[in-house]
């Protein structure tokens, strides 16, 4: 599972001569924009973020550097957290945005997943970020609820949509963490 290979891209690990393109990819700021952390300020805080990529893959999660098939320099990541929530993330350099590779390495990691025994995966996106919405509904992710947080590290308040795919069958099963965290939680009409 340390490599997925797709029509276009090849999703691998990321190795310590990924840090240049780490770099271009988290220190962006309007990539950054919907992602949980604040944009990398330079090459040593891309090296350093590559431990903590490795740190993610030792807690049973799995984190990919999404690369374009005839360049390996990763473009993007895609990642699924080791947790109860098998939180489902990822980003994309802007000239690479809507072109469907997103929605390409999601799909690709969710067939992964479902060699595996997760159960299920979850994926949540701001309210203001609906194209992240879009890549989760054609990933086959579904809409479960939202929910209100004091978003953290960030420290701003965000509405955000939780979407959920069961790999095991269980169509029953909504992951209700944020449900019961979260004070502010309702279903929308989308």
């Amino acid at each position: 599972m340390d490599r997925i290979e797709t029509e276009r891209l090849i999703l691998r690990r990321f190795t310590e001569t990924d840090a240049d393109a780490l770099f271009a990819l988290l220190g962006d700021e309007e990539v950054n924009t919907f992602l949980p952390m604040f944009p990398l300020k330079d090459i040593g805080e891309a090296r350093q973020y590559l431990r903590h990529i490795e740190n993610h893959i030792r807690r049973k999660g799995f984190y990919y550097a999404v690369c374009p098939k005839e360049d390996d320099r990763p473009v993007g990541c895609v990642h699924v957290s080791g947790d109860d929530s098998h939180d489902l993330g990822y980003s994309l350099r802007k000239e690479f945005w809507h072109k469907g590779i997103c929605t390409e390495a999601c799909r690709a990691v969710i067939d992964m997943l479902r060699r595996t025994d997760v159960p299920y995966v979850t994926a949540t996106h701001d309210i203001n970020n609906p194209r992240s919405g879009k890549v989760m509904q054609a990933a086959g992710m579904t809409y479960r609820y939202s929910y209100e947080e004091l978003w953290q590290p960030k420290n701003i308040r965000v509405t955000f949509r939780m979407y959920q795919l069961n790999l095991d069958g269980r169509q029953d099963r909504t992951y209700k963490k944020y449900w019961n965290e979260y004070p502010v939680h309702f279903i929308e009409e989308l």
